[in-house]
């Protein structure tokens, strides 16, 4: 694998963390902006906003610019969001701080998936891509643990600092290992790339993604309350059990992306039907610890074993127009986690307890695996007629 996927995969782990260090330093952070917790939880609704919007308008807004020149550019948004986050006298600037990290976030992870598949033969496309992942993967094993505590001990601005630091090293990595890439111009222009949306392809694979992460956060939302109110595990064993699911996504993303060079498709029925099984099992036996530790890191592979393949199948079916086509697929999943949480909210909030949110993610990913069955069967439908 080319060294500079890996500068590649330092930059998502950075951005990984950025995104889910607020969540466990909202108290520290209203105290410290003088606002409610409310208030505060508005930093997530504004990068979740960001990511969904900001990345595929910025994308399209760049198109023109080198792809490497796009990932410097958004790195250096990265440091400055984060900067700006560390040193905010005012709530209204670290939202906007929070804001120009997640436009970082949705282009960043789209575009950096089609320059790692570029740089790598068809066969190992799908694992270059889950290599930048792994990055993502990694923040929630030991980035945001590790940034909450440091927020904890030094004060919530000190995890910014620390991630900007991230950045500014992912920005060298980018700018000495990456090889100079082709202005997106020369070959690309913004309605070159939105003919790709006209493919029926493309927006199946759009769905798969949106579907198959709002199946995994769907039921990840509610995952802490459901572990020590209806499992009975003391929370102080909290931080171990979300390391143990964190260890699972790290390796479904890895053999996802193994397994779907070979067969695309099937890594994606297989991910998808195994979340099925454990979603469902899991809420039949939420009341066992020893069931709760083996289905965690089968509820993390089963989630981000989709990944590499919905990248690549997005990237496939743009028709070489792939660079806002990837942002997209990015927003779609974060879309989908909107949707995911949003739903199995409903569901706890309507009485039907914690166990509820584990089969709206189960209901979500019987719609992805539907989705792949659909789309497969067109693509082999379509075959034969464009071999006449």
């Amino acid at each position: 694998m080319p060294v500079a996927v890996i500068a590649l995969m330092g930059a998502a782990f950075g951005i990984g963390t950025a995104e889910f260090i607020v969540l466990g330093l909202l108290p520290e952070v209203a105290d410290g902006m003088e606002v409610s917790v409310t208030t505060a939880g508005m930093l997530i609704t504004g990068y979740a906003l960001g990511v969904v919007f900001g990345g595929p308008a910025f994308t399209a807004a760049a198109l023109r610019v080198s792809r490497k020149n796009m990932l410097l550019i958004l790195m250096v948004m990265f440091v400055v969001g984060n900067a700006l986050s560390a040193i905010a006298p005012a709530y209204w600037v670290l939202l906007v701080g929070r804001v120009l990290a997640a436009i970082c976030h949705g282009a960043f992870l789209g575009i950096a998936s089609v320059v790692a598949a570029d740089m790598v033969s068809h066969d190992k496309r799908s694992r270059a891509i889950s290599m930048v992942f792994t990055g993502l993967t990694l923040s929630n094993v030991f980035g945001a643990p590790l940034g909450t505590w440091i927020g904890q001990s030094l004060g919530w601005r000190a995890p910014f600092w620390v991630i900007g630091a991230i950045g500014v090293i992912s920005l060298l990595g980018i700018a000495t290992l990456l090889p100079a890439q082709d202005a997106a111009g020369r070959s690309r222009s913004l309605r070159s790339e939105i003919s790709a949306f006209g493919s029926g392809q493309f927006w199946l694979a759009f769905a798969i993604a949106g579907f198959s992460m709002g199946s995994l956060f769907a039921a990840f939302s509610y995952i802490s309350p459901l572990l020590t109110e209806v499992t009975g595990f003391d929370p102080r064993w909290m931080t171990g059990l979300l390391m143990v699911f964190g260890a699972g996504l790290v390796g479904g993303n890895l053999v996802g992306g193994h397994v779907a060079d070979r067969h695309q498709v099937g890594a994606l029925l297989a991910s998808q039907g195994l979340m099925i099984v454990v979603l469902v099992t899991f809420a039949a036996t939420a009341e066992l610890p020893a069931a709760a530790v083996v289905l965690l890191p089968l509820m993390g592979a089963a989630g981000f074993g989709t990944v590499p393949s919905f990248m690549s199948r997005v990237i496939d079916s743009a028709q070489g127009a792939p660079t806002l086509a990837s942002a997209m697929a990015s927003s779609a999943a974060n879309g989908g986690i909107a949707v995911g949480s949003f739903l199995s909210g409903l569901t706890v909030e309507a009485g039907f307890g914690y166990r509820s949110a584990l089969l709206v993610g189960a209901t979500m990913a019987a719609l992805a695996l539907a989705v792949t069955v659909a789309s497969a069967t067109l693509e082999r439908r379509a075959a034969p007629l464009a071999t006449r």
